[in-house]
């Protein structure tokens, strides 16, 4: 039986969300923004270690006003993003307010999530790596951060570029997998292409 994980793909207005997500499924990137306005499920399928997984991946929309604890995580329009079995949490290098969106995101998840919230694989993305000499902080500063005292996964990726964008899925994969079956996440795992229905493209 093909087991199904649900991943929420959450951040600021315009950081890359769906760019990042499209990369990873369609080998696709436009140069035209498009806002996110409503809730998108994509269901691509990969080969982790020579098992096959469906994906629902969330494209979640932003919230214009974002409260400091509760109503958006308890409205109803958020029960797909509440029982996600793992989180992508996008910021842009460039923008630090970006990242502010993202550290309330995360702080929402953990006080909120039902269970031990040690257990919910999160995965912090700095996105528009192309764009490394605009950034607000140094790399180091983040990842140390986000590593150390947040304890979640960080990735830096280009959707325009293709870089980074199915390692960070391989990331993400790794550590919800391995915590499933109560194992640790192995380094050298294979990820096997986004399998679109019908399609198998191997990476």
């Amino acid at each position: 039986m093909v087991e199904t994980l649900s991943i929420a793909v959450i951040g600021a207005p315009g950081v890359g969300k769906t760019s990042i997500i499209r990369q990873f499924i369609y080998n696709d990137f436009s140069e035209v923004y498009t806002p996110t306005r409503t809730r998108y499920v994509y269901r691509p399928s990969v080969i982790l270690n020579g098992n096959m997984y469906d994906l629902k991946i969330l494209d979640v929309p932003p919230i214009s006003s974002f409260p400091s604890r509760g109503p958006w995580w308890s409205a109803e329009r958020w029960l797909g993003v509440r029982n996600a079995n793992a989180y992508i949490l996008v910021y842009d290098i460039c923008c630090v307010e970006s990242f502010e969106y993202v550290k309330m995101i995360r702080q929402q998840i953990m006080e909120h999530r039902e269970g031990s919230s040690s257990e919910v694989p999160i995965l912090v993305v700095g996105s528009k790596r192309d764009l490394q000499r605009q950034r607000f902080t140094p790399r180091r500063a983040v990842s140390v951060l986000v590593k150390k005292t947040w304890k979640c996964g960080y990735v830096e990726c280009s959707a325009k570029f293709n870089w980074h964008v199915v390692l960070l899925f391989k990331e993400l994969l790794g550590i919800a997998v391995g915590r499933g079956m109560k194992q640790n996440h192995t380094p050298g795992i294979r990820l096997q292409g986004a399998l679109q229905r019908n399609r198998c493209t191997v990476m």
